[in-house]
């Protein structure tokens, strides 16, 4: 029994090892475990590692690496482990890659990361001098909402200021599922403890909302922020947007669109303009087309979940809602930040947007492409999110300094 169970163990240490090292995106509906499993691996790659240890250990004490298939079991743990510790030097690697993009653009990169940075506590998010206020309305209670989503939280130094700049923070989750309180928290700690004040918004979520309710709720919260700056000692006139996956979409359509007022229902007249912005891991065309996705396509959910039409029944929501229709001469500076490995926000996409707005925004767009990086790769504390946090920061601050010299 103890092989047996040494040698389950083993094939899904190596399965779960070899998603991190290998990309692959057309996997159907496995798509879900492949992602999770890979996610998983590649950012806890030195964890893995110890928790592998520690159970062969205990298995060879068992006996269960006695027999041939005791030895099989063995060999796909150690195969595991050998993935596993190559995919954490490739993670380290991205250290050099945002120091070149930092140093190429004269950006001040905090490049002092430890190889093991967040080994031990790769979930906590509270930071010494910075504090978390929760829950507060940004408007009254929305259409189809009942007043759950209409909350945002303000992360800020414990210590009074004034003119601080702002970054908001938007949730992904398909645009369907999510909350504030789950991603954006290493960036937000780290840029809060260098003295930004950092708000995390909730939006209406599908089925019951549809586009473009999420996006409307975004320049509500933007809206708020701007209004509210001295509460916190925030900068009206500086306010930056970040978001994963969804809110990385979100993000972008949102910077891309300042002061529209198609998407600024009852508040038409605010000042929904954003200095910069930084989309992790987006979406930024929902027809598709390039052509690349194919039975991929994310269409049939988008379709009857979250603009609930079909394409050819409003083409036009569907072209407004894709970032890559919007790209202007006016966007604001951008740094669009991907993983290589995304098996659900593809990097060609993110590559062919970035592409699509450096071509023609006046103010600068960078990309940056982290290798072997799967999606939701900075939501908690390892050495990859922190190249991507500390080359955002790096990013921001840049485009700040050349605000206020």
């Amino acid at each position: 029994m103890e092989t047996t169970l040494y040698l389950v163990w083993g094939a899904l240490a190596a399965a779960f090892a070899a998603a991190a090292w290998f990309p692959a995106r057309r996997v159907g509906p496995l798509t879900p475990v492949y992602f999770f499993g890979a996610w998983i691996a590649g950012e806890l790659a030195l964890q893995l590692v110890v928790v592998r240890a520690l159970v062969t250990i205990a298995f060879a004490s068992a006996g269960a690496i006695t027999s041939g298939l005791g030895v099989l079991a063995l060999a796909l743990n150690l195969a595991a482990c050998g993935m596993l510790i190559a995919s954490h030097l490739r993670s380290i690697a991205g250290r050099d890659q945002v120091m070149s993009l930092a140093n190429e653009h004269g950006w001040e990169f905090d490049s002092d990361i430890s190889s093991t940075h967040g080994f031990t506590l790769p979930f906590r998010m509270k930071r010494p001098g910075v504090r978390r206020i929760k829950d507060l309305e940004y408007g009254e209670v929305l259409e189809r909402d009942k007043g759950r989503r209409n909350r945002i939280d303000v992360i800020l130094p414990e210590a009074p200021g004034h003119k601080r700049p702002v970054l908001l923070q938007i949730h992904g989750g398909g645009w369907m599922i999510g909350n504030k309180e789950e991603q954006g928290g290493p960036l937000m700690a780290y840029l809060a403890e260098r003295g930004w004040v950092c708000f995390a918004t909730n939006y209406r979520l599908s089925p019951r909302a549809a586009f473009p309710d999420h996006l409307v709720d975004v320049k509500r919260a933007i809206a708020w922020i701007r209004e509210n700056a001295d509460t916190w000692g925030a900068d009206p006139d500086f306010i930056c947007l970040t978001g994963g996956s969804a809110g990385g979409h979100l993000t972008a359509l949102a910077a891309l669109t300042p002061n529209d007022p198609a998407f600024q229902p009852g508040f038409e007249s605010a000042d929904t303009r954003v200095a910069a912005a930084v989309p992790f891991y987006g979406v930024y065309d929902f027809l598709d087309r390039s052509g690349r996705r194919g039975a991929q396509s994310m269409q049939p959910f988008l379709a009857k979940y979250v603009f609930q039409c079909q394409p050819e029944a409003n083409p036009e929501l569907w072209n407004a809602m894709s970032p890559i229709e919007r790209v202007n001469a006016e966007a604001p500076p951008f740094l669009v930040i991907q993983g290589s490995h995304d098996s659900l926000a593809w990097a060609d996409e993110a590559h062919d947007f970035a592409e699509a707005l450096g071509a023609k925004s006046h103010n600068p767009v960078h990309y940056l492409e982290f290798e072997g990086a799967q999606h939701a790769f900075d939501t908690f504390h390892s050495v990859r999110s922190a190249c991507a946090v500390r080359g955002a920061a790096a990013f921001l601050e840049s485009v700040r300094l050349q605000a206020h010299p």
